[in-house]
């Protein structure tokens, strides 16, 4: 089904006849070329290994790709400095009146961190920590301490982490809180992996990340030095056996595909051209991307989207398709 959907979505925007297998036909020539893109950390270690994948089909296309936040993904795009800029928000009026042209290819979430050494760290894992208290912490900074949090004797002061760069991250961790990014207090941190450093070096560090920043891309267990948040939906003060998924990332992206982390901070991840893409060789990666690609996504530690958005990405686009 979702080849299917995802060959007309191409066959409507880029062009192009969808392939039945992975491997190049032989009548075809190999592609040549090469692909710039930059952006959202949240989508490099996907579009790496989508670059690798694909180079195995068309050894001479040849991958630029730099991580540096969505922020700068998107003003790569639009001032032609790269094809294609990875972009881990919603795209913005403003961006498409200048041109932004995009699709979306898979989705993933940001997660609550803290230091695993945390002083109330067994209270938190058991009763997790509720948007209103977050809120408390990361927007008006009533709470500054961790016996404050859970209720406790703990004079331990919470220190918080924030991103520096203008990120996708940050801005769905915010809107999740009810604000924007420059809303969020913080000491400010380059990076995803820069994040989840500075909680790894601080005991009383809280923060967030994406999730394979969070968890181990080979192990699938979060990452040594920090322990993800259990995030209490439902504020009773404890995490129930159905929200405590948290313990690989085999649970946490289970748990984002059926809805039961909230969104945001779950959210879709896009690639953005100036203007639909006129390059074969850019038509043809993104066609692949959202055909054959995809079968890499739930390996790379990100989930599908389902049918039903990629035929709202149609409409949205004036198409039509059939669902079958």
């Amino acid at each position: 089904m979702k080849t299917t959907i995802a060959c007309a979505l191409i066959i409507v925007l880029l062009g192009g006849i969808c392939p039945h297998r992975a491997e190049a036909r032989p009548e075809e020539p190999l592609l040549e070329g090469r692909i710039v893109l930059s952006g959202a950390w949240a989508l490099y270690p996907m579009t790496v290994r989508w670059a690798e994948e694909f180079q195995k089909i068309h050894p001479k296309v040849k991958f630029d790709i730099g991580a540096g936040g969505a922020g700068k993904g998107m003003a790569d795009c639009l001032s032609g400095a790269v094809d294609i800029g990875m972009v881990s928000r919603e795209i913005y009026v403003e961006e498409i009146k200048r041109g932004a042209w995009w699709v979306s290819v898979t989705k993933d979430a940001v997660v609550p961190t803290v230091n695993e050494n945390n002083p109330v760290l067994d209270v938190l894992l058991k009763k997790g920590v509720a948007r209103e208290a977050l809120i408390r912490i990361y927007m008006t900074g009533e709470i500054k301490t961790w016996g404050e949090l859970t209720d406790g004797a703990v004079s331990s002061p919470i220190q918080v982490y924030t991103r520096s760069d203008a990120c996708g991250a940050a801005q769905a961790w915010a809107k999740y809180l009810g604000g924007a990014q420059e809303d969020l207090l913080g000491v400010g941190v380059y990076g995803d992996p820069g994040l989840a450093e500075a909680v790894r070096q601080d005991l009383n560090g809280i923060g967030y990340n994406n999730i394979n920043y969070a968890y181990d891309t080979k192990t699938k267990k979060q990452v040594e030095g920090i322990t993800v948040l259990p995030i209490d939906v439902n504020a009773d003060s404890i995490i129930t056996e159905d929200e405590d998924f948290y313990l690989d990332r085999d649970g946490i992206t289970d748990a984002i595909a059926d809805g039961r982390y909230p969104s945001p901070p779950a959210r879709d991840l896009h690639f953005v051209c100036h203007g639909r893409p006129d390059q074969e060789v850019v038509r043809e990666f993104l066609r692949w991307v959202l055909t054959d690609g995809q079968q890499y996504v739930p390996e790379s530690g990100y989930i599908n989207l389902t049918d039903e958005k990629i035929k709202a990405q149609l409409e949205e686009a004036g198409a039509t398709v059939e669902l079958k």
